[in-house]
């Protein structure tokens, strides 16, 4: 009974706070129609001239107020050192007092200055001074002591004295010198390295279709020299049961085709017989392979050079392809390589040398007879 009494009032209660909110509601509608109509009636005299003032002398007091507003939050802010939600910052927020207390700032400040390290872009000649050696000097400049030795033709037991020039190297490897024909990939091939490396290394001149010039030197990171063919002293001969008579004839073929370009002199210890079409380089006279390859990376280029077994010797140079190797023996005639330009020439052309007993003769005098 009291439960069914209680509800009837809630219910009372509710249907009478409904219709007195829709009365104030509607009051206020009307309220704000009355009072529109009278802004809209100031705004709309003279035909809205009075318009324009009103929307300017609204921004602007809505300007006063945020910056009203805006100063008492600064200010607040400033004083706390922080903003709601955010951790006070002492380098923008608060006296010089705040940032020494913080231990931000000191009341000493020395300034350091960072040089960063220019990379070396090309090969450089260092003097050597008391005190060096290949392990310091390699240390100092950021390069392995065998960069310094191969670039400088030194070995383990070399000794370095001050005032020697020395050819140091942007990194470690080796630099390499382009020959007629050679490639990205057989320059990597020759010096073990990657050729990927050669061509990312910024300071190689390399375009985009990956072409090298002849003559230019290339950095080749991490790379090795190739190994340098080992001579064949003339006692192989007698170890391989070959008698040394048998070999060298004295008597020599022209070696190659083509015309005669430089003729011996005391400085040219040699003929050169050219050929743009370059051609195959046959062996002048049997004999056995003692050097095949380009052991200096410069002068001569790959070279073959055969011991005839008899005094006599001869080099062909600038090979652009050799076709034997160190210890082969070869007959007279028999293909040994490929006329090209490598090492210090300017064409394709053959330079053989004669000697005897170590002495250079003119082949001119000899060969073909």
């Amino acid at each position: 009974m009291e439960k069914s009494l209680l509800h009837k009032e809630i219910a009372v209660f509710l249907k009478a706070l409904v219709a007195y909110l829709i009365l104030r509601i509607r009051r206020a509608g009307l309220y704000f129609e009355k009072y529109k109509s009278f802004l809209v009636n100031i705004l709309m005299v003279r035909r809205g001239a009075n318009t324009s003032l009103f929307l300017h002398g609204s921004i602007l007091g809505l300007a006063i107020s945020v910056l009203v507003a805006g100063g008492v939050i600064s200010s607040n802010s400033v004083v706390s050192g922080s903003y709601p939600g955010i951790p006070a910052n002492p380098l923008v927020a608060g006296t010089r007092d705040d940032l020494l207390s913080t231990g931000v700032i000191t009341s000493t400040i020395t300034p350091v200055t960072i040089i960063s390290d220019k990379p070396r872009d090309k090969i450089f000649e260092y003097t050597v001074v008391a005190g060096d050696t290949i392990s310091s000097i390699a240390k100092e400049y950021g390069v392995s002591e065998n960069t310094i030795l191969w670039e400088n033709d030194l070995s383990t037991s070399s000794i370095i004295r001050a005032g020697q020039k020395l050819s140091i190297l942007p990194v470690s490897g080796v630099a390499a010198k382009v020959a007629s024909g050679d490639t990205i990939y057989s320059v990597a091939k020759k010096y073990q390295a990657n050729a990927q490396a050669i061509i990312d290394f910024p300071f190689n001149d390399i375009g985009d279709d990956f072409q090298l010039t002849s003559g230019q030197v290339l950095i080749v990171p991490d790379g090795a020299p190739p190994e340098k063919p080992k001579p064949v002293p003339t006692q192989y001969l007698a170890q391989q049961n070959i008698p040394v008579a048998d070999l060298g004839s004295a008597t020599f073929i022209w070696p190659a085709s083509g015309d005669l370009s430089q003729y011996f002199a005391w400085y040219h210890p040699g003929l050169d017989i050219s050929s743009l079409s370059g051609g195959p380089i046959l062996a002048a006279d049997a004999g056995t392979v003692t050097v095949a390859g380009w052991p200096d990376n410069y002068g001569y280029g790959n070279r073959v050079i055969i011991d005839h077994g008899n005094g006599y010797t001869t080099l062909y140079a600038h090979l652009s392809a050799i076709y034997v190797a160190a210890g082969q023996t070869v007959s007279k005639a028999d293909a040994i390589g490929a006329m090209g330009s490598t090492g210090r020439s300017t064409g394709t052309h053959l330079h053989i040398e004669i000697r005897n007993n170590g002495t250079p003769l003119n082949p001119l005098g000899i060969l073909g007879k």
